[in-house]
């Protein structure tokens, strides 16, 4: 499994080597070995979750407030745009966006570090997303910007649908930055 760096101070991408036959395929898609060279605690991961998204459909951008919330993120079935937006007050990347397509053919998961707005873009019909989280969630820490925010001008690949009213109602970026730090 190959570890790369994201632009975002803090991201990395898990790239395993899909061992393909005749029969289909097999991957590893967690090892902790790996991620614990990589500077992560694996045993810190408590809780998977899994969604499924229509094409077209944009979930986020979400984050936590407080301690934020670390996360891998992997597409198990089709593919995702995913986004991040670093909204950690003084990093070396605060602001800055990144985007990545996770898919069921490369099968590479994202480590998304606390502080960082999280979301994305079914590709395909459907699209599982699947989520390794160090922190159980706590609604009372959520937080969320519009994904057509005009201050961030994420780009989505397909016309944006099945948006939900949480993220219809979502602040906008200068909201967020207007925010007292927790």
């Amino acid at each position: 499994m190959r570890v790369e760096r994201g632009e975002i101070e803090g991201v990395l991408l898990f790239a395993p080597t899909p061992h393909r036959d005749q029969r289909g395929l097999f991957t590893r898609t967690f090892d902790a070995a790996v991620a614990a060279e990589a500077g992560l605690s694996p045993e810190s991961f408590i809780q998977d979750s899994q969604s499924r998204s229509r094409r077209g459909t944009v979930r986020g951008l979400h984050g936590r407030g407080g301690l934020g919330e670390a996360k891998l993120v992997r597409c198990a079935r089709g593919a995702i745009y995913d986004v991040l937006v670093d909204a950690r007050p003084g990093s070396a990347t605060f602001g800055r966006r990144m985007a990545v397509r996770l898919d069921d053919e490369a099968f590479v998961t994202l480590y998304v570090p606390p502080g960082l707005l999280h979301g994305f873009q079914a590709l395909t019909e459907p699209a599982d997303t699947c989520y390794r989280i160090d922190r159980e969630h706590d609604p009372a820490e959520d937080l969320a910007v519009r994904y057509d925010d005009p201050d961030l001008k994420v780009a989505w690949p397909l016309p944006p649908t099945g948006i939900s009213d949480r993220d219809l109602a979502a602040g906008s970026w200068a909201d967020l930055l207007r925010r007292p730090n927790e």
